[in-house]
């Protein structure tokens, strides 16, 4: 979207336009998830990547993308502007934050002022940015990554606002929004499942049958192989893809309590179930693509589009590279299964990464106290089922969370992430959301675990003392 009314206060900050893609999720009707659960000078200035014009408010506005009509947040001063950071980079999700910001000076008279930054950078230089001069309102992950700046008071709670809109969203939204204080800080907007992704026509060409076992992905992964596809397509360049790895095999193998625990302290990364983690990961890698160090995941996702691979896992978001590199055919065809149980006693926990993505508010930016009402109702805008499926039209595979969002032009693969994530028992928020961010960040997790996909054949107590040496190295989290 060009620049256009107010000049934005501070340096302009870069826009890279290109790059990674968020990760996120829970779902209408999963109740009771437990768990839902220097400053740089590249993301602290408060330039804007997009400015949306004031114009006159209307007395109420369909919003682009189908959905209900909108009426004005009452909150809204119809004047000003919000200034907002974003880390949807990727060409279909930016699209889709330029037309929500319309619709809201539509709806308002409202300037937005967009600061888009890449997946990467965002998430890497989050603290940093927060304790700079963040803008007023920010996306960022629900569960602890959420609680840890919470604590820290580097975000404003929104109980205000969550008092007017919890009525459409589930008991289980509400609690991924809920800080460690019982304050409410963000809106929650989006989710996704993570799960194992495939072609239905490579499946039929080739008489493959979804396996549920592991001795049946295994028996898979090795005809796949001998009918010349890579079996898993992997690509962890980018350093967060493997975390979906570990995640499901600790679901599976120690289950959900165990895992959060971990990822929280209360377990040690030296307990032989962490070994038993990378041990059974070692005997999935053979059948990975073996040029995983140097792909990312949209570099991964080509070759499942050009039936290179024969499976993928990987986050819903996976379809939106269908979406932009393949045709609607493509799309049509892509389908997904839970990764196979290992017939342990968590098998009934049916657990699965399904992040929620929400949108919350800074404590430190200089325009805050200025665009308060505006910043309240630019989260009471993100509230609307009519504006998330704007959002859903752009990025497919991002679910929309709000109750009132019309579902009826949903694909059978969106009612199956749906299914998927209701039917589960236990729901994790990634790795690098359940847990803190200077620990599971390039310089903690990622490093790991690209050490052990370097050499799964390595001493696996030396790597794993040298990752709780690590986590008992960091200060206090509060």
């Amino acid at each position: 979207m060009a620049s256009s009314g107010d000049t934005p206060r501070g340096p302009a900050l870069p826009d890279p336009g290109t790059t990674q893609l968020s990760r996120r999720t829970v779902l209408k009707g999963v109740a009771g998830v437990a768990g839902l659960a220097g400053v740089s000078a590249f993301l602290a200035a408060c330039g804007a990547g997009a400015t949306t014009a004031p114009t006159k408010a209307p007395a109420a506005s369909a919003a682009p993308g189908g959905g209900a009509a909108s009426a004005p947040p009452p909150a809204a001063s119809a004047t000003g502007q919000v200034t907002v950071g974003s880390n949807n980079s990727d060409p279909a999700p930016k699209k889709g934050m330029q037309l929500i910001n319309a619709a809201f000076t539509q709806a308002t008279g409202v300037a937005v002022q967009m600061n888009t930054v890449d997946h990467n950078t965002y998430q890497d230089q989050i603290t940093s940015y927060l304790q700079g001069t963040p803008q007023d309102d920010f996306l960022w992950f629900s569960g602890h990554r959420m609680r840890f700046f919470a604590d820290q008071g580097l975000v404003t709670p929104i109980d205000d606002v969550w008092s007017s809109v919890k009525s459409n969203f589930t008991s289980a939204f509400a609690t991924a929004v809920t800080g460690n204080d019982g304050k409410v800080y963000g809106i929650p907007i989006d989710y996704y499942p993570w799960a194992v992704f495939y072609r239905k026509s490579v499946f039929q060409q080739h008489n493959y049958q979804i396996p549920t076992t592991w001795d049946q992905l295994i028996t898979l992964s090795q005809t796949m192989q001998k009918d010349g596809l890579i079996p898993f397509a992997f690509g962890d360049k980018d350093g967060w893809p493997a975390m979906g790895t570990f995640d499901i095999l600790d679901l599976r193998l120690n289950g959900y309590d165990f895992h959060i625990g971990l990822l929280t302290g209360k377990q040690k990364w030296t307990d032989p179930k962490v070994t038993a983690v990378f041990q059974q990961w070692a005997k999935l890698l053979p059948y990975c693509d073996s040029q995983f160090a140097g792909l990312t995941w949209q570099q991964s996702a080509d070759k499942l589009i050009q039936k290179k691979a024969g499976m993928y896992l990987l986050g819903l978001f996976v379809s939106q590279e269908f979406t932009a590199a393949g045709s609607p055919a493509d799309l049509a065809d892509l389908d997904f299964f839970a990764f196979p149980y290992l017939g342990t006693q968590y098998d009934a926990e049916k657990a699965l990464d399904a992040p929620i993505d929400v949108i919350m508010m800074s404590a430190k930016s200089r325009s805050l106290q200025e665009d308060m009402a505006n910043a309240k109702a630019y989260l009471d805008f993100w509230s609307k089922g009519s504006t998330q499926l704007i959002m859903f039209k752009q990025g497919t595979g991002l679910i929309p969370t709000a109750n009132d969002t019309d579902t009826s032009g949903y694909s059978a693969l969106d009612k199956k992430a749906v299914q998927i994530v209701s039917e589960a028992q236990k729901i994790t928020q990634f790795l690098d959301r359940d847990s803190r961010p200077d620990f599971a960040g390039a310089n903690g997790m990622q490093s790991f675990l690209a050490k052990f996909l370097a050499n799964p054949n390595q001493n696996l107590m030396a790597l794993q003392t040298t990752i709780q040496n690590f986590w008992d190295s960091l200060p206090p989290e509060t």
